[in-house]
């Protein structure tokens, strides 16, 4: 029998999964500033360049999970991290913008099972009262890519130049394959990550799945706060170029902050719905809390220093951390076991339709009116009804997806 310690290891190595991913797929974010320079790039175009990345990501979650449900996390997450590590390298060599459009669409087809992995591992490795608290934990995986990557990229960057900075930060990936096979070779794990799939015939498909209001919740949750996170992501470093005139070098100084909070709200989120699910309490009104924080982001134009930007970005980003993890943690909770890495591919996918919208529409207004003010204001009231939306509708627990759950 696994030992609680042996039990949230592997959580930790599934959480740092998503740490690799956001440390692949944010450098570019860090270093943007320089490479749009060279590449002779504007804000529009790089807007794009996010909804590039969003879209392949919106197609590839779904799917991904899918075969993660099928093929298994343990074996999956090891092909798709070395795939999407030798994509993120290739970026150093990128000679235009087309090439690099190419790239980010393959670094995020790559990418795809890296989410729904994670998230069947924390399904099948926790009990049910304590898998809140471990997709809060997952979440923060995110955030401590996006707290490494900024300090870490924009120093190579300065030292060695943004084409040496992609082939850096790949190396991060390197460390963590050993591991996760190490880990998972043990028997006991093997037996809970390998389960074997439910005939089909007990199985939910895929129609049923994306028609269940429990799923189609959730997405509406993650559409309405995706954006806040994503202005912080990918748009961070230049809000701080344009906004303060700070120095792309001296971005990382700044910019971990923001992922700090979002992981400080989701972990402590986590295991608040942890402790209501065992005496059977609603999380709503975590939910309400966390929707105040998140539109917090339309307080942005009147920050007048580096800091107070950050710190409303920050308390942004703990409503938003807060919001993942409820989104998630409720909807996996009403998913047949053996759908669990779809379900979780769709809350990926939601992510992903919103930024491919909100992308170029951020760039875009950025070229046009120089500033992130109307950006910020917008974003703040975007959360809004979507949050609202998921406080007052609760799917009925009965016939979901005509299985039992």
């Amino acid at each position: 029998m696994l030992s609680r310690r042996a039990t949230w290891s592997v959580v930790v190595l599934a959480m740092l999964t998503m740490t690799v991913s956001y440390v692949d797929r944010q450098t570019l974010s860090v270093i943007a500033p320089e490479v749009t320079k060279a590449l002779h790039i504007t804000d529009t175009q790089y807007g794009w360049l996010g909804s590039a990345f969003s879209f392949a990501y919106l197609i590839a979650t779904p799917l991904a999970g899918w075969w993660i449900d099928r093929r298994g996390a343990r074996r999956g997450l090891v092909w798709s991290v070395l795939t999407w590590s030798l994509i993120a390298a290739l970026h150093a060599l990128v000679p235009n913008f087309a090439v690099l459009f190419g790239l980010r669409i393959a670094l995020s087809l790559a990418e795809g099972p890296g989410f729904p992995g994670a998230a069947q591992t924390v399904q099948r490795m926790l009990p049910p009262e304590s898998r809140s608290r471990g997709f809060g934990l997952l979440f923060t995986g995110s955030s401590i890519g996006a707290m490494i990557v900024p300090p870490l990229a924009a120093r190579l960057a300065a030292a060695y130049g943004w084409r040496v900075t992609f082939l850096g930060t790949t190396l991060v990936a390197a460390a963590w394959i050993p591991l996760w096979i190490y880990m998972t070779s043990k028997r006991e794990v093997r037996e809970r990550l390998d389960l074997a799939p439910p005939p089909a015939a007990e199985r939910p498909n895929l129609l049923d799945l994306l028609r269940a209001p429990v799923i189609q919740r959730g997405i509406i949750l993650v559409i309405a706060v995706a954006p806040v996170l994503g202005m912080m992501q990918l748009w961070g470093a230049k809000y701080l170029v344009r906004a303060f005139r700070i120095d792309q070098k001296y971005v990382g100084d700044y910019l971990w902050l923001p992922p700090l909070c979002l992981d400080a709200g989701a972990i402590l989120v986590g295991d608040l719905a942890s402790r209501l699910r065992r005496y059977g309490n609603s999380s709503r009104w975590l939910l309400a809390v966390a929707m105040v924080m998140a539109a917090t982001i339309g307080l942005l134009p009147y920050a007048a220093t580096p800091w107070q930007a950050m710190a409303v970005m920050g308390v942004a980003c703990a409503g938003g951390g807060a919001m993942y993890t409820l989104a998630t943690s409720d909807m996996l909770s009403q998913v047949p076991a053996s759908a669990t890495s779809f379900a979780g591919g769709t809350i990926a996918c939601g992510q992903s339709l919103a930024m491919v919208i909100a992308n170029p529409l951020i760039g875009a207004a950025v070229d046009h009116s120089h500033n992130y003010d109307g950006v910020a204001l917008a974003l703040g009231c975007w959360v809004l009804p979507g949050a609202l939306l998921w406080i007052v509708w609760r799917p009925r627990a009965s016939e979901r997806f005509g299985l039992q759950v």
